[in-house]
């Protein structure tokens, strides 16, 4: 079977699969419970400075969103930075990296944005054993309203500045997390490698809200009649996930910086998704506060199973692999045409693929033929959008095939109509 060893950053683990910093891994009875369950490592819940502890709400801090089965899909929580003192937080991490030494502990920190707290406090972590720190630069709730997590990774000149800080006062490596709640992840990326940064990990949790209570028409989850923002995650937050690890790992300024991929992961085809567009590795978090720790079983066993179908020996051979088919839409070749087809043998009837080319699309898909229900695509129509394919209740039911022709391929920056095309 393919070897499953991650090396990030030389540290080492048995598996690509780390905790992210949350809930779960807020004190060594979680970490341990994870690690004998399997994982390859843990990013510890996110330690403030020390002094007076930090101040949970004791209402709702966690609401999801939910499919029609009622499979949670997206997830919102309002919890602050770890609200446990600053020293048995240490003790602990001091324990579970002595009593686990083959696994990755990374801390994750949030420091006030002087020089001084992170000169203080990273001394402290490092004395732990821990094997990398995580500057918590993405929280989007509550502590940026002090000052910190996002309100930090919003801003490109403070990244660099407190990654300087840390790494100054650090001897083992500095992740940097960043927030998604930006319009361009390259600039903070940019910024964190800059300031010296030995790697990046995102995405951080988007802002959200997530409805609204129809019988008191609030705002739902509310603390004694009033809410807050909170930081959106799980299966619903992948793409944007996905689109901005690519695009640190395709760009030439930021290419070279190590990737930690967080967001929606849930079984091993997300994680083959993180890798294959950049990651090194990958941090789990909303799929064990749903299912339990005990996911890691087929998280691992399918990444080991689809390398060994692939020939992939180890994850390094798969991580990076889909970078360079990632480009601007202006490098499409727009001469390359597909149309969909409809397996007859596999289609219900159903019709929604009909009503949707019908009532949103091309009016490309007929409803009967010659008198009887028969759902077929009208080629001279079809514009190869592949909605039909998306709405389809049965998989491979409808597929997408490319029609050949002898046109050499052409995107925008030479086509005709651009006016600012090249000669």
């Amino acid at each position: 079977m393919a070897d499953l060893t991650s090396d990030f950053l030389g540290i080492k683990s048995p598996n690509p699969f780390w905790l992210a910093s949350a809930p779960p891994t807020d004190k060594a009875y979680n970490v341990n419970r994870a690690f004998e369950a399997g994982w390859g490592g843990a990013v510890w819940k996110t330690l403030g400075e020390a002094g007076p502890p930090i101040v949970n709400v004791s209402g709702p801090r966690y609401s999801a969103l939910h499919s029609n089965e009622r499979r949670v899909i997206g997830f919102n929580n309002i919890e602050l930075i770890t609200d446990r003192p600053l020293e048995t937080n240490l003790e602990e991490i001091r324990q579970i990296k002595r009593d686990w030494p083959d696994r990755a502990l990374v801390v994750s920190v949030m420091l006030p944005m002087t020089e001084k707290a992170w000169s203080d406090h990273v001394p402290m972590i490092e004395d732990t054993g821990a094997d990398a720190l995580e500057l918590n630069f993405g929280c989007p709730h509550g502590m940026s309203e002090r000052g910190m997590g996002a309100a930090v990774g919003q801003v490109p000149e403070y990244i660099q500045m407190a990654t300087e800080w840390a790494k100054a006062a650090a001897t083992i490596p500095v992740i940097v997390k960043l927030t998604p709640n930006v319009t361009n992840i390259l600039p903070p990326a940019k910024a964190a490698k800059d300031g010296g940064a030995d790697a990046v990990s995102l995405i951080n949790t988007v802002n959200s809200i997530m409805g609204v209570n129809y019988d008191t028409l609030t705002m739902y989850p509310t603390t004694d009649g009033l809410g807050t923002h909170g930081g959106y995650c799980g299966e619903a937050v992948k793409p944007i996930a996905l689109n901005m690890v690519a695009e640190i790992a395709r760009t030439a300024e930021t290419s070279d910086i190590p990737i930690s991929g967080i967001g929606g992961i849930t079984d091993w085809r997300d994680a083959v998704d993180f890798l294959a567009l950049g990651a090194s590795n990958v941090q789990v978090c909303t799929a064990a506060m749903v299912y339990g720790f005990k996911i890691i079983d087929d998280l691992a066993d399918g990444l080991s199973t689809f390398l060994d179908d692939k020939g992939m020996s180890s994850v390094d051979e798969l991580v990076g692999k889909a970078v360079p088919s990632v480009t601007d839409w202006q490098h499409l070749n727009l001469n390359y045409v597909e149309k969909a087809v409809i397996d007859q043998e596999l289609c219900i009837k159903c019709g929604r693929c009909h009503i949707v080319c019908e009532d949103t699309s091309h009016q490309a898909i007929t409803h009967t033929v010659n008198g009887e229900r028969r759902f077929e695509v009208i080629d001279e129509e079809c514009v190869g959008c592949n909605l039909c394919v998306s709405v389809c209740p049965v998989d491979r039911c409808i597929t997408m095939e490319h029609i050949p022709d002898d046109q050499p391929p052409l995107d925008w920056t030479r086509h005709p109509n651009n006016p600012m095309r090249k000669s």
